[in-house]
């Protein structure tokens, strides 16, 4: 298991690992379920089984993206497609691995942009697995859906065939779809009501703690860790301390109950400070919902697990690799791997940004700058991994594609040649 130096996680990277239940092929990272099952016996009004009566009751209906599913679909827009077609730069008769197949906006791109290229969709949520099935059908012999985390990738890919060093190109488009954040039932985003779910995988695996589970059953102190490392959030502490309070009068189950609650913990001046990369008001729970989204979907060691399925399926010398992120710390853990660093070492800084991070805990009110910002997004230069950057600098959308898509304002693409 990797264990993610990020900043303030100590706490939770002791918790978190991955989110192991016993149906799941996943990592063995089992450490985790036992210690979040030790902490939910100690709070007696929840049980994270679904075994008592105040649990929430979880049905299909919470990972089926509901009625209008297919509309939605259709109105999903794929990030930077020209850049990433342009960094693929795939030829006939290649094989190309998308490991987040979403709605399939990007496979789309590809099998539009070159003739006769072979597409191996995986993606773990089933609505996705779903649409890549029918997209195979409309495309019969060039795509192969997945069902699967990154972590089974390589596994998959050996049973289609698919050994180390025969895929020409792969694309990993991090974070949650738009499908995703669309359905209120999945409980991913807080501007809908629904049950807080967040679990990519549906209903895969029912045993696997929801985003509901976790805010019932972790103690204060936990909570705080996990906003601080996951999300990334100033007032950690004092978030924490309102939902313990809260939960204590009733479980947290619904997504509009946790951002009223996030809320309710905010100073007045601080419930409308914070502002998006295009200068638009950003709900104060924001954070708090990235946080516990990571942390249930174990998303970095997720990610991690993809970067390495990619440099062993893909052939040397020439092997492209493209990863679109939509936050600091997935762009961060990018950054470091294709650099070569250990992962389980801390971050390098460089003296500006230590003295940039002292000011900012001197600051009393938040002034949400990205991390990203700070950081040197120079790419030049080859690691002991033996990644070649595309470009010197990372590549963000441009100011037409977020007039027309303000969803990718985050996004950040890098791209790199296997040596």
């Amino acid at each position: 298991m990797v264990r993610m130096c990020l900043r303030g996680n100590g706490l939770v990277c002791r918790l978190a690992g991955s989110l192991w239940a016993p149906e799941c092929p996943a990592p063995p990272h089992r450490l985790c379920w036992r210690r979040l099952c030790s902490l939910a016996r100690l709070c007696s009004h929840f049980d994270p089984l679904g075994l008592s009566s105040t649990a929430p009751k979880r049905t299909a209906a919470t990972s089926s993206a509901g009625p209008s599913s297919g509309q939605q679909t259709l109105l999903h827009t794929p990030v930077m497609v020209k850049e990433v077609l342009e960094s693929l730069d795939l030829q006939p008769g290649q094989v190309v691995v998308d490991m987040t197949f979403g709605a399939g906006g990007h496979t789309k791109a590809i099998l539009r942009a070159v003739h006769d290229v072979t597409v191996v969709a995986l993606d773990r949520d089933p609505l996705a697995y779903r649409l890549a099935q029918q997209l195979a059908e409309e495309h019969p012999g060039r795509v192969y859906p997945l069902l699967g985390r990154f972590s089974e990738l390589s596994s998959l890919l050996t049973g289609l065939g698919f050994g180390p060093g025969s895929v020409s190109a792969a694309l990993v488009d991090a974070g949650c779809s738009s499908m995703q954040m669309d359905s209120a039932q999945r409980g991913f985003a807080l501007s809908k009501d629904g049950p807080l779910d967040m679990r990519m995988d549906g209903e895969r695996f029912p045993r696997m703690p929801s985003a509901a589970d976790v805010l019932n059953a972790l103690d204060q102190q936990a909570l705080a860790s996990l906003l601080r490392a996951y999300g990334e959030e100033r007032h950690a502490g004092k978030i924490a301390s309102a939902i313990a309070q809260a939960r204590h009068i009733y479980p947290i189950q619904r997504t509009q109950q946790l951002a009223s609650i996030v809320a309710g913990a905010m100073p007045p001046c601080a419930l409308y400070a914070r502002r998006d990369r295009l200068q638009r008001p950003s709900h104060v729970a924001t954070k708090t919902f990235q946080a516990l989204r990571v942390f249930v979907n174990d998303e970095l060691n997720e990610l991690h697990a993809a970067l390495q399925a990619a440099q062993l399926h893909l052939r040397p010398s020439g092997g492209r690799l493209c990863v679109l992120t939509f936050h600091s710390l997935e762009d961060r853990l990018v950054k470091r791997f294709l650099r070569g660093e250990d992962l389980a070492a801390p971050p390098r800084m460089s003296s500006r940004q230590r003295a940039r991070r002292a000011l900012r805990a001197r600051q009393e009110e938040e002034q949400d700058e990205d991390e990203d910002e700070e950081e040197d997004d120079e790419d030049g230069g080859v690691g002991s991994a033996g990644w070649v950057s595309l470009r010197r600098k990372v590549l963000t959308p441009s100011r037409e594609e977020l007039e027309e898509n303000p969803r990718g304002r985050s996004a950040k693409l890098r791209a790199a040649i296997r040596r």
